[in-house]
């Protein structure tokens, strides 16, 4: 928790600071996954069965802050809400044709505060950040829908983020971010999952 108010305070000393602020929204579309150690267990068998991780399609929509520091230098906080979560296609190793695909969806309100670099008036490299706070979880299989999952994943998930922002003129702009996670998603000590999420946003600043 004492992370989540280090990023709000460097906001407020953003706004503070700046000389130049600029308040916007954006859309994108997510391609989201997990990566890390998963191990299933199913009912009824005494190890775990292999899994493998596959990518959803996702989305994201959220209110975006630039404030200018330099010429070169901005930060970006943001508050957006994911739809995130991934398939895992676990399979038996004692029974190679016997296979289950399982497909989370965890929902976070994510806060990113992107420190922006500049190459150009019109491109920068955006690097911060990132915690999230699970809203929704739910989990299905082939075999029928699991329910609810919040009690089985984490509340609170910390990232980072890498990509770029194309400014196409002086209100639109367009994003691309690779935001890695860096605590398991789930509470099983088993499965140290962990998100993975490629976005691609446009958006408005004002």
């Amino acid at each position: 928790m004492k992370k989540v108010f280090v990023l709000i305070a460097i906001a407020i000393v953003c706004l503070s600071a700046s000389s130049q602020v600029q308040f916007g929204v954006k859309v994108g579309v997510d391609a989201t996954n997990f990566w890390g150690k998963t191990a299933i267990v199913p009912p009824g068998t005494a190890y775990p069965w292999t899994v493998n991780h596959k990518m959803r399609l996702n989305y994201q929509a959220g209110l975006v802050m630039e404030c200018w520091l330099s010429h070169k230098f901005a930060i970006a906080p943001e508050v957006v809400f994911a739809a995130q979560g991934g398939k895992c296609t676990s399979e038996n190793p004692a029974l190679s044709h016997q296979q289950r695909e399982v497909t989370f969806t965890s929902n976070y309100i994510n806060i990113p505060v992107i420190l922006k670099y500049y190459l150009s008036p019109t491109f920068s490299i955006d690097l911060g950040p990132q915690v999230g706070f699970n809203v929704y979880s739910s989990a299905k299989t082939d075999l029928g829908d699991l329910g609810d999952k919040k009690d089985y994943t984490k509340n609170v998930d910390f990232g980072i983020g890498l990509g770029g922002t194309y400014n196409l003129t002086d209100h639109a702009f367009i994003q691309a971010r690779y935001t890695m996670g860096l605590t398991k998603v789930f509470n099983d000590e088993c499965n140290e999952a962990k998100n993975g999420n490629i976005q691609l946003a446009f958006g408005m600043k004002f």
